[in-house]
């Protein structure tokens, strides 16, 4: 894992996947925000779900974490089980892409988008 930056709180992201994630957003071509949050099911209880969003949804409710104007978006209840989250990004080829680290799992799943808390 790679350094996470800053801000150190809610949710962190290594460079690695801010790096990726601000690459995805430039291929939609318009100014979108991040939001992770969790979901019932998965084979450990409860699945991460993360995906880009217009800025304007973002609720009064919603804690917004800002990398260098880029915004990472997650609703409370999500926040009450992913609080501490570090978001990682791997390209390599066996074992790449994102990486939940969550300081809150009890357990989690090989398939690693799937945790209890």
């Amino acid at each position: 894992m790679t350094q996470a930056t800053q801000p150190a709180k809610g949710i962190m992201m290594t460079e690695a996947a801010l790096k990726h994630v601000l690459e995805l957003r430039n291929q939609h071509g318009k100014d979108l925000c991040l939001r992770v949050g969790v979901k019932g099911g998965g084979c450990s209880g409860m699945s991460y779900t993360m995906d880009f969003e217009d800025p304007a949804n973002i609720r009064p409710e919603d804690q917004v974490f800002d990398y260098d104007g880029f915004k990472v978006v997650s609703d409370p209840k999500s926040m009450l089980y992913i609080y501490g989250l570090v978001l990682d990004y791997s390209n390599a080829l066996i074992g790449g892409g994102f990486k939940f680290i969550n300081p809150n799992a009890t357990q989690t799943c090989g398939c690693g988008t799937s945790f209890s808390a």
